[in-house]
């Protein structure tokens, strides 16, 4: 009943924090006391903390290392986007057609998170981080030679180029035209929405870690073998977990999307950087602390433009931060100075209830 108590409220804490964190935004931009270049990194800034909590879901509760993730919140962008423009004149009401896009980038997300989790679940390790990280790379090719278009005779798709598609010069429109992308997505995404997305990526994630099924994930993480010699079922708990993030993956791509008029599958949006900026986030937070992953997301998202001012030594000083966040976080003497000072702050605060 403790723990449970204990739980609770460092959920609430949790919560609390982006909540807070959005009312004194909301004030700064209301005030302007905020840049516009700032004002226009924070739907950006609530994507990369929904792909670093979704992340660790699965390097720091599973302990499987995955480089794919950036693949992941691609199927999302696209496959919402093409659904957006798609729908833009049959669906006028804005906010509802968001929503529908949320969804279909969620579980088109989710759906190849399973397809791709059944086979490469069963390695492990290197092995495993190599694969996901081809995963990434064959979804961005894909989308990068994929031509979809419509006019009155329906959808058209080709592979080759636009021209291939035949469609009718007059009522035609190309909505995906291989590596130009997707030009034209409705831009839904709001610093609100993505609040809202970042509350409820956490809310599925604590409370997973918290509840039967998480308590499960965590055992194979620990100890594989043992966690199956007393019948918890690995592929099960391997593929919710994995599948999850990568709906969750799925949900920041959307709020990217629609976040720009113009989709393009580069190296930077979604390819193998993309994935490796997710992994430092979440190894610099802390592997397995959601809480971490979040601070850490919204550090070195907001650094570099904060240090803007510095040209010259603006690089610099961010690689220093990431030095001494990873030697705060992960030293020996570090761990030992934090324990020790927090078993001193506990025992103050014992006294004084006592």
């Amino acid at each position: 009943m403790k723990n449970m108590k204990k739980t609770t409220k460092n959920n609430l804490i949790t919560y609390g924090i982006v909540i807070v964190a959005f009312v004194v935004v909301q004030l700064l931009i209301m005030t302007g006391n905020i840049s516009s270049l700032l004002e226009g990194l924070m739907v950006p800034l609530c994507m990369y903390v929904i792909l670093a909590v979704s992340l660790n879901l699965v390097v720091g509760i599973l302990g499987e290392l995955s480089l794919g993730h950036a693949g992941f919140m691609c199927v999302g962008a696209f496959s919402s986007a093409f659904f957006s423009l798609y729908t833009e004149d049959i669906i006028t009401v804005a906010p509802l057609r968001f929503f529908l896009a949320l969804l279909i980038g969620i579980i088109t997300a989710a759906i190849f998170g399973i397809l791709i989790g059944i086979p490469v679940l069963r390695l492990k390790g290197d092995y495993l981080a190599i694969v996901t990280l081809a995963f990434g790379e064959i979804i961005k090719n894909l989308v990068n030679v994929l031509y979809i278009g419509k006019d009155e005779n329906g959808l058209h798709f080709s592979m080759k180029d636009a021209m291939s598609m035949n469609m009718d010069a007059a009522t035609g429109k190309i909505l995906i035209n291989g590596p130009q992308g997707i030009t034209g997505t409705p831009n839904d995404s709001t610093f609100s929405i993505g609040i809202v997305l970042v509350l409820i990526t956490l809310f599925i994630v604590l409370n997973l870690i918290n509840s039967r099924d998480g308590r499960a994930i965590m055992a194979i993480r620990d100890n594989r073998i043992a966690a199956e010699s007393v019948g918890i079922n690995i592929t099960k708990y391997k593929l919710m977990a994995f599948s999850i993030s990568a709906g969750m993956a799925g949900a920041a791509g959307v709020l990217y999307a629609h976040n720009l008029s113009s989709l393009t599958a580069t190296t930077n949006n979604f390819g193998y950087n993309m994935s490796i900026s997710i992994l430092v986030f979440v190894v610099l937070g802390g592997i397995g602390s959601i809480r971490g992953s979040m601070i850490a997301a919204v550090i070195l998202t907001l650094l570099p433009e904060l240090l803007r001012g510095l040209s010259d030594y603006r690089m610099l000083i961010y690689a220093i931060v990431l030095i001494i966040m990873m030697l705060f976080n992960w030293s020996p003497k570090s761990i030992e100075w934090r324990e020790k000072h927090l078993a001193f702050l506990k025992r103050n605060k014992e006294a004084k209830e006592s």
